[in-house]
């Protein structure tokens, strides 16, 4: 039983950096809990305080700390859950408890109240006409419009007396002084879904649908509160499931998360829940003003909302009754943080989920290996769809072969075959997405000719084209000197493989003069509402080919388009990252899904310049149980995630050499030997490194990493707990940040 608990007096971004120690009294030790409400002593009064960690270890002298005078019973119970969250948070990946705390409650700084004020007629009718003549004969123009106004309808808000009437504030103040009219003021919530128009709802579930929603809710009826994986072919009409599942679940008095990517979080999106739910949805994402996501979260701690939709950071709605959460395309790397703590929303939801008794439904056409492996393991529960919506057939898909386009004199980015289908679509005025396959590009070098990728000996990953003609493994930090010929077949074609969207679109235009085309990427959707704007438009079919990365396949839904070529699908294939093959899968899948949606049957063109590979196959047949066959039998053989588990130690410094010296000390106290295999509390482990991180410098900081992966989860966790205190204790880290990442999804 610890001897000591660390509490923090408010909940708010300014307090949550001063945490105060307490003794525990000897009656309290076997009840009090990481998130309980405590009152403590503090100074000469008793305040309100919430327990963020319990230790043994008194960071002041013993002599001087009091004791906790007691336990709250009434305490709210959503922010003590909060609370015992971020300490799970901080236990499972690192960091602080303040790190932890401000991630959980990102929105508690309290930001000023939207007020809005009303002007409301005090005189009478009469009063009010004797005055508008006098106004008139002394051409108060100003003063007559308000008080004309007023006249008509009693009450005017102090909005459209500025803007409609062009009145100023100062004639507003006179009225007011003389006793006219009263300035009338109320604090209002800023709502980012007040503009949109609820319509009628009236979609009804198929047999397969309606097969999952119930066998969830059996189970919810139960009490059995576990995770779901959806498994459903893209068009199956997993986002119906999910509103049934939260209609359901609303029904019952309960609340509803919603997790999106970013990326995906649409306009189109956000409106098909508002069409059902109406105004007890909100969302949560990064363009919404920090007054409006204070907002939203206040709306959802008043019951004021049941369903909140977001980005990972919408896991921490103060929800008091939550009942469901969703995560739809469970898959996407962006629901991993990349900032300390480092973690997961699939995992922390699940975490959430069982503090608050609700349950988890994680949903995708092509899921994560983790999840497919849990779901096998017996962990989650699979349910699957099988058949798209109204029985629509897939996309045909085939596979064109680069090297063989080189081979016959072809250099273009467009192959002949994608070229002739294009031209057929657009004499039919139907629409073509064309994908390219940018994600994670990082300088990997191939061969035109025979598709050979130069890899690393030890981790099975490409290796990354660096300055001065070296390529470097990110795991290993192995090194060998850039080819000039290909080692497989001797041909000159060998050299790193970059391409752009605007040089695409460029080309597209040049093959096709009279083609609409239109270009979604970084650049072009930096504005507020560039990315609907580009969406609704090509949805609106004011143009004929849209251009893009990754933005433009992610559950949109285009009745018109027939035709999806992806230009270049090595550029994820071969990333130095041992999820490359999962990623290349996942985004083809997802690309020959756009096609085909509508009434129209749908055709999918992947060029590729290693044709025979198993992910790009199985992507083409989207056959996911074929990949997933060959791709866990990788992870196996390799010690990857998540037969194993994986976990990265990130020493950062402004000197080169701190940040090595730092890495190499907490290698050798972990040992191993470079690139072997040890004990480490009874269990087997591997250590791989200290190498310079992918990117080795940044901002003038230098980063140095450590790999180690274990069968066994907690055994990464006593090994990360075990480095915190060696670097705590450790004065040379004064000057090196120390980091840790649990089954990252990308390279540091």
């Amino acid at each position: 039983m610890a001897e000591y608990a660390n509490v923090i007096v408010g909940i708010s971004l300014e307090k949550l950096d001063r945490i105060f120690q307490y003794k525990i009294p000897d009656r309290l030790k076997q009840e009090i809990s990481v998130g309980m409400q405590v009152d403590i002593p503090f100074g000469n009064r008793n305040i309100k305080g919430y327990v963020v960690e319990l230790t043994d270890l008194a960071e002041y002298e013993i002599a001087k700390l009091k004791e906790i005078s007691g336990i709250v019973k009434e305490s709210i119970p959503i922010t003590s859950q909060m609370i015992a969250l971020a300490a799970w948070m901080k236990k499972n990946y690192g960091g602080t408890m303040n790190q932890a705390l401000k991630t959980v409650l990102p929105v508690s700084q309290k930001k000023k109240a939207k007020e809005q004020k009303t002007l409301r007629l005090l005189i009478t009718g009469t009063e009010a006409k004797n005055l508008l003549e006098e106004y008139r004969r002394k051409h108060n123009t100003a003063r007559e419009r308000l008080l004309r106004a007023l006249l008509v309808s009693g009450v005017l808000s102090w909005e459209d007396a500025v803007k409609k009437l062009s009145v100023s504030g100062s004639v507003i103040k006179a009225l007011q002084e003389a006793g006219i009219l009263v300035i009338e003021s109320a604090c209002v919530y800023r709502n980012p879904v007040s503009h949109l128009v609820r319509e009628e709802y009236g979609v009804s579930l198929n047999e397969e649908q309606l097969g999952a929603v119930e066998s969830v809710m059996k189970d919810y009826r139960r009490g059995c509160c576990g995770t779901y994986l959806l498994k459903g072919v893209t068009g199956s009409g997993k986002t119906e499931v999910y509103m049934e599942l939260i209609a359901r679940v609303t029904k019952e008095r309960r609340q509803a998360i919603v997790l999106i990517p970013e990326i995906a979080l649409t306009y189109q999106t956000v409106m098909r829940f508002y069409r059902r739910f109406g105004d007890r949805v909100s969302i949560m994402n990064s363009r919404l003003s920090q007054g409006e996501r204070y907002d939203q979260f206040e709306r959802a701690k008043n019951g004021e909302i049941d369903i909140m939709i977001g980005p990972r950071s919408a896991l921490f709605t103060p929800f008091a009754h939550l009942g469901l959460i969703i995560i739809d395309e469970e898959h996407e790397m962006s629901y991993k943080s990349e900032k300390v703590p480092r973690y997961h929303a699939r995992e922390t939801a699940i975490a959430r989920a069982e503090m608050a008794g609700a349950i988890v439904v994680l949903g995708s056409a092509t899921p994560s290996v983790e999840s497919s492996y849990r779901a096998r393991n017996g962990e989650y529960r699979l349910i699957e769809l099988t058949k798209r919506v109204n029985l629509r057939p897939l996309a045909t898909c085939e596979v064109v072969d680069l090297r063989q386009e080189l081979r016959q004199g072809n250099r273009s980015i467009l192959s002949r075959r994608l070229y002739g289908l294009m031209e057929e679509r657009l004499k039919k005025k139907q629409q073509i997405i064309l994908f390219l396959n940018r994600r994670g590009i990082a300088g990997f070098v191939s061969c035109r000719a025979c598709g050979h990728v130069i890899k690393c000996p030890h981790c099975d990953v490409s290796l990354g084209q660096h300055g001065g003609g070296r390529m470097v493994c990110h795991y290993c930090g192995y090194e060998e000197r850039e080819p000039v010929v290909c080692p497989s077949c001797g041909s000159p074609y060998i050299s790193g493989f970059k391409a752009g969207t605007e040089k695409v679109e460029a080309l597209v235009k040049r093959a096709f003069p009279t083609a609409r085309v239109l270009r979604m990427d970084m650049d072009t959707t930096r504005g507020k509402d560039s990315y609907e704007r580009i969406l609704s438009s090509f949805a609106n079919q004011e143009a004929d080919i849209l251009v893009g990365t990754q933005m433009i396949v992610k559950g949109h839904d285009f009745a018109n388009v027939t035709l999806v070529g992806v230009l270049a699908a090595d550029l994820s294939l071969h990333i130095g990252d041992y999820h490359a093959s999962e990623r290349t899968f996942q985004l083809l899948t997802q690309a020959a899904g756009r096609a085909g949606r509508g009434d129209l049957p749908g055709d999918a063109v992947i060029q590729t310049y290693d044709p025979d590979h198993y992910c790009i196959r199985a992507a083409c047949r989207q056959d996911y149980e074929s990949f997933y066959r060959r791709e866990i039998e990788y992870r196996k053989i390799m010690y990857y995630p998540p037969v194993w588990n994986l976990l990265v130690i990130l020493c950062a410094s402004k000197e080169e050499s701190a940040a090595g010296y730092g890495a190499e000390c907490l290698a050798g106290l972990i040992g191993g030997d470079g690139r072997g295999g040890r004990e480490f509390a009874g269990k087997k482990i591997y250590l791989i490194g200290p190498a310079a991180a992918a990117v080795a410098k940044v901002n003038d900081i230098y980063k140095k990493v450590i790999y180690i992966k274990a069968e066994n989860y907690q055994t990464l966790v006593a090994l990360k707990d075990m480095c915190e205190r060696f670097v705590r204790d450790n004065r040379d880290y004064r000057n090196v940040s120390v980091q840790f990442d649990f089954n990252p999804v990308s390279g540091f």
